[in-house]
C-alpha cells in the first residue's frame, strides 16, 4: 500500500483540527501556545505534501515555506514564553479570561 495525496492531507486535516480545539478550548496561555505550534505544524505538513506531490517545475518552493513557517514560530514561541512570564511575575497567573485588562 502505497501513502497517497489524500492520506497526508487527512493527517494534517487532523493535526490541524486537534490543535484548533485545543487552542480554542484552553484557559492555560501554554495551553493555547501548544494548540497554536500544533496548527503550524499541520500547515508545514500540508505544504511539504503539496511539494512532494504536486506537478510544478518549482517544487522547492514549498520546502522553502515550511522553512519560513518553522523561522515564524520558532520566533512566535520565543515572544510568547517571553510574555507569559513576564505576565506571570506581575499577575501570578497565566489563566487568559482572568486577564482582561492590558495594563498592570
Amino acid at each position: 500500500m502505497t501513502l497517497s495525496l489524500e492520506h497526508f492531507l487527512t493527517v494534517a486535516m487532523l493535526l490541524f483540527s486537534v490543535g484548533l480545539i485545543i487552542s480554542l478550548s484552553k484557559r492555560n496561555a501554554i495551553g493555547i501556545l501548544m494548540g497554536v505550534e500544533l496548527m503550524l505544524n499541520a500547515v508545514n505538513l500540508a505544504l511539504i505534501t503539496f511539494a512532494r506531490f504536486g506537478e510544478s517545475e518549482m517544487s522547492i518552493s514549498g520546502h522553502a515555506f515550511v522553512a519560513f513557517v518553522i523561522t515564524v514560530a520558532a520566533a512566535e514561541a520565543a515572544v510568547a514564553l517571553a510574555l507569559v512570564i513576564s505576565v506571570y511575575r506581575t499577575r501570578g497567573t497565566i489563566e487568559v479570561d482572568q486577564l482582561s485588562l492590558l495594563r498592570f
